[in-house]
């Protein structure tokens, strides 16, 4: 894991990111309305980036609204990014726009992806930013 790199905030609150937790048979009725209340997503996967096939539409609009980052909700080890292909794995959620977290957990996530978006930080250098400290 390579050392953060440091983003300058401006002063103030930071943006409004939620985290939302994958969880057997979960429909995904969290992710409702969304777009229109938060900043940015943090989805907390199964394993190594796996939420139920149910999301994947839902979550593929929200990733055209704001940065959606996919982390796994284990707390240790990394998002993949293309060993599976089914619906709702982490290759197919990664085509669909969500930016992978790499071997940052759901909290550490949510704190980039904030700090990025209160500096500003255009939507590509996100995922660089992902990229880059994974």
């Amino acid at each position: 894991l390579s050392p953060i790199t440091p983003v300058p905030l401006p002063a103030g609150a930071l943006p409004q990111v939620e985290i939302v937790t994958a969880s057997l048979g979960s429909g995904g009725a969290l992710l409702e309305g969304l777009e229109n209340k938060v900043a940015g997503l943090v989805v907390a996967a199964f394993g190594v980036g796996h939420v139920p096939a149910s999301w994947c539409s839902r979550l593929e609009a929200l990733a055209s609204a704001m940065p959606v980052v996919l982390a796994s909700r284990i707390g240790t080890g990394r998002v993949l990014t293309s060993t599976y292909g089914f619906p709702g794995s982490e290759s197919d959620l990664l085509a669909r726009g969500l930016i992978g977290a790499g071997a940052l957990d759901p909290y550490k996530a949510r704190l980039l992806l904030a700090a990025h978006l209160a500096a500003g930080t255009p939507r590509p250098e996100i995922a660089k930013a992902f990229l880059d400290n994974s």
